[in-house]
């Protein structure tokens, strides 16, 4: 179930963005994260969604992901969806990044969590996203998309 701080802004553009390793789902670890890949994935997804323009980002590079929010993150009706994997847990800058800019972010982790090792229970960007999927598998941008549409 998603948390939500406040009533979203009408939304035409959304980002997906995800961050260090995700580029190895469908490869990585395949019992936690499936056995396809992102890009599969989204080539099926994205069509569905004929009026909204949906752009799709991958980096292992943090500095990569700020300036992307950093250069999207005050345009008028986007909104992001971020499953930064591992800085989720790690990283203050992209916690401070994600606070800045006005844009909604929804934060998505494939994998639940709160069910993984516990170093992982922490997320710096909770507090600062408009909502959450947590655990969902790759259905989790589905949900996230269809919550900035919503």
């Amino acid at each position: 179930m998603p948390f939500a701080l406040c009533p979203l802004p009408m939304i035409e553009n959304i980002h997906i963005i995800n961050g260090p390793n995700l580029n190895l789902i469908g490869k990585r670890e395949p019992e936690v994260y499936g056995s396809v890949s992102l890009n599969d994935y989204f080539d099926l997804l994205i069509p569905e969604y004929k009026g909204t323009i949906i752009h799709r980002m991958q980096s292992n590079h943090e500095g990569v992901i700020l300036d992307y929010l950093h250069q999207y993150g005050f345009a008028h009706n986007t909104g992001f969806i971020l499953n930064a994997g591992g800085l989720s847990h790690s990283s203050i800058s992209l916690r401070d990044a994600v606070a800045a800019i006005t844009a909604p972010v929804i934060e998505v982790h494939i994998s639940d969590i709160y069910k993984r090792e516990p170093f992982r229970w922490h997320s710096y960007l909770t507090d600062v996203c408009a909502a959450h999927f947590i655990g969902h598998g790759l259905e989790g941008y589905r949900m996230a998309i269809d919550f900035l549409l919503k």
